[in-house]
């Protein structure tokens, strides 16, 4: 847990003079370099080998001028390294971003790609008080790349979050809307006794087997497809998990998906939720 004290600085840094607002605004500069180097796929071509920059410029198809102002960019913030004019990747430009490695986080990558255009649109939507996609159909591929971008952002999170919960003699655990099953592996990795089970579409369970195929605990995780924002959830569980879910739906349809909860309950059971709350009084921190 973070101290209350120290929320609001995690959270935002307040500006209260103009120098301070130039360097808000213009924080964006960094990100829109990141961002380029992964439309390159920089770190995928620059893979293991070191590179000139007239080889690097002539294998993306880019001006060496323009390749050398976001490659020293990207070795000032750690990400290339340079030696006597030539570069070569870090070791997380090396794995994580780099699409020939097995440990690839493309998924996630698309994603943050995407929110950018998003972001680009912000006055759209606050003159219209929608989502930018609340007409935009959800369908298996989108619903399968989103699930891959769940996986890839909670690898780390999720085994940190199941050392913190201790769930006692719980026996069963139902991930609800669990996607990638992330969690319900990370909770079966720490709790030998557990069986689990994650319910969500079937375009997103696809992933959820794809993933656990390797895992040790798979034969103790179970799917269940459902709609769970209308359809009753099936069996009863001591534990259910329900994170970063609640923001999705309306005060009014989280109630009747907590009366579902509650019907799938076992005596004395816990319902977790994790997602970003308000606490402070006026309403503003996470």
């Amino acid at each position: 847990m973070v101290p209350k004290a120290h929320r609001e600085d995690l959270v935002t840094h307040r500006i209260s003079t103009f120098g301070e607002f130039r360097d808000a605004i213009s924080a964006y500069r960094l990100p829109r370099v990141l961002l380029a180097a992964l439309e390159l796929d920089l770190f995928t071509v620059i893979g293991v080998r070191s590179w000139t920059l007239t080889s690097l410029a002539k294998k993306l198809k880019v001006s060496e001028r323009g390749l050398g102002i976001l490659c020293r960019n990207l070795a000032s913030a750690g990400l290339l390294y340079k030696s006597d004019g030539v570069y070569r990747n870090s070791a997380l430009g090396a794995t994580a971003l780099n699409a020939n490695h097995r440990t690839y986080r493309g998924g996630y990558l698309t994603l943050i790609r995407s929110h950018w255009a998003d972001w680009i649109r912000l006055v759209e939507s606050i003159r219209s008080g929608l989502p930018l996609d609340h007409d935009v159909p959800d369908g298996p591929d989108y619903r399968r790349q989103f699930t891959w971008a769940m996986h890839h952002r909670t690898l780390e999170i999720a085994p940190a979050i199941a050392a913190q919960l201790h769930l006692g003699r719980a026996q069963t655990l139902l991930d609800l809307g669990g996607g990638p099953g992330t969690y319900a592996m990370a909770f079966l990795a720490r709790n030998p006794r557990l069986r689990a089970t994650v319910c969500d579409r079937t375009a997103a369970l696809e992933v959820a087997k794809e993933i656990a195929s390797t895992h040790k605990a798979r034969g103790r995780l179970s799917y269940a497809s459902l709609d769970f924002s209308a359809e009753p959830i099936p069996g009863t569980y001591d534990v259910i998990w329900y994170s970063n879910v609640l923001h999705i739906y309306s005060p009014e349809e989280n109630q009747a998906i907590f009366r579902r909860v509650r019907s799938a309950l076992k005596p004395g059971g816990r319902f977790i939720i994790q997602d970003a709350f308000l606490h402070d009084r006026q309403g503003l921190y996470p």
